[in-house]
């Protein structure tokens, strides 16, 4: 069972976490249909050193990254954007 809730709402209800992520919301809208936009994106996290779980909605996609690496992961991904413009 995987469950997506602020950290404020596990302490409240006393569910047990080992780590907590930070969300990058996907300003995109991908399409469920697409090919490559997850390819792309763990491709850039890694040059970077790293790791994420993305969860891929109907309009946006959600890129999870430690709260530790966040900060770097958002640069990734926006050069990433530079880069495609």
């Amino acid at each position: 069972l995987t469950v997506v809730l602020t950290k404020d709402k596990a302490n409240e209800y006393d569910i047990a976490y080992s780590s907590v992520f930070k969300c990058i919301t996907l300003a995109v809208h991908s399409s469920l249909e697409a090919v490559g936009l997850t390819a792309a994106i763990a491709a850039k996290l890694t040059e970077v050193h790293v790791s994420a779980n993305v969860i891929a909605a109907y309009y946006h996609d959600h890129v999870f990254v430690g709260e530790q690496h966040a900060d770097k992961a958002l640069a990734a991904l926006l050069s990433l954007v530079q880069e495609g413009r």
